[in-house]
């Protein structure tokens, strides 16, 4: 993988892990959902030239 992918994710890990101490498990699970999904989404329009 590249960084310029690697960095981001960690990155938002470090953010989410940082935001969601004081969050339930299911509220953690569903954002992190949402997050990886986006990125997901950012990829694929990256990679068909959007």
């Amino acid at each position: 993988m590249r960084p310029e992918i690697i960095v981001p994710v960690v990155m938002c890990c470090a953010m989410l892990w940082w935001i969601g101490r004081g969050m339930s498990w299911t509220a953690r699970l569903a954002v992190t959902a949402i997050t990886l999904v986006v990125i997901i989404c950012v990829l694929l329009f990256e990679r068909r030239g959007f």
